[in-house]
């Protein structure tokens, strides 16, 4: 793997966002962290790296979100759909798309271009990858930090917004992903439409991370790979004004 097709996803909740409000926006991309767009920071981490040969912004409001960017050749901002799942697929299968694709979010501030290459170096190989931070990893270094975390065999795991689509056939993946996108906060939903022994198997820790990812490929005849992050810092996006304080803090060296 060599060059990608970089995503930042820039949407905005529909019915307002009172996290946004709060520091006088209406868009979660613009809210400032340490002095700086939040958006901007993802860009430019991408733009560091030397694997992003495009970045696609992804926004219901390209306008104002290509406002708070500088200008460069690599950066294009375009309108998103209703979803994550519908903009990725309305994106991902226009014909002229170059593959991989590598997806984030824009409140992934602590975005690096190390964890870009760790992430990309690790996912080689697989059609669809999924960059995770294990929860032993985050208690140690931030014990105060609050995660969604997915338990299994091993370990427990919370996401750390970094995706890789491999090729055109990711297609299944990205269905199913639109299909449960209302349960993506409830995870056992999600499991059990992949059927009962895939479930069983997560919900009674009886398999791990791999393992449950391994059943779920072999359903949708996809290669689907955790990548575990070195960095915690890859799984501590910025959500809720507890990460707002914590990213804060970590940017300006108080953490």
């Amino acid at each position: 793997m060599n060059k990608v097709t970089a995503v930042v996803l820039a949407g905005s909740r529909p019915g307002g966002d009172p996290f946004a409000e709060a520091h006088r926006t209406d868009l979660k991309a613009l809210i400032p962290v340490a002095g700086t767009p939040m958006v901007q920071r993802p860009v430019e981490a991408l733009l560091a790296s030397d694997r992003a040969e495009a970045i696609h912004v992804l926004a219901q409001n390209p306008g104002r979100i290509r406002d708070a960017l500088r200008s460069d050749p690599r950066v294009t901002v375009e309108q998103s759909g209703e979803s994550i799942a519908s903009t990725l697929e309305a994106f991902c299968f226009d014909p002229n798309m170059r593959w991989p694709v590598l997806v984030t979010t824009s409140d992934h501030a602590l975005l690096t271009p190390e964890m870009v290459e760790e992430f990309l170096a690790k996912a080689e190989g697989a059609e669809v990858a999924i960059g995770v931070v294990s929860r032993d990893a985050m208690l140690k270094r931030f014990p105060q930090a609050q995660r969604t975390w997915l338990k299994f065999r091993g370990g427990a795991y919370s996401g750390a917004n970094l995706f890789l689509l491999g090729s055109p056939e990711v297609r299944t993946a990205l269905e199913l992903w639109r299909s449960n996108e209302q349960n993506r906060k409830k995870a056992w939903r999600m499991l059990f439409s992949l059927g009962l022994i895939g479930f069983l198997g997560a919900a009674l820790r009886m398999q791990t991370l791999q393992q449950t990812l391994d059943g779920i490929g072999r359903k949708l005849r996809l290669k689907i790979r955790a990548v575990e992050m070195s960095d915690p810092l890859a799984a501590i996006d910025v959500d809720k004004p507890a990460d707002h304080e914590l990213v804060t803090a970590i940017l300006e060296g108080r953490a």
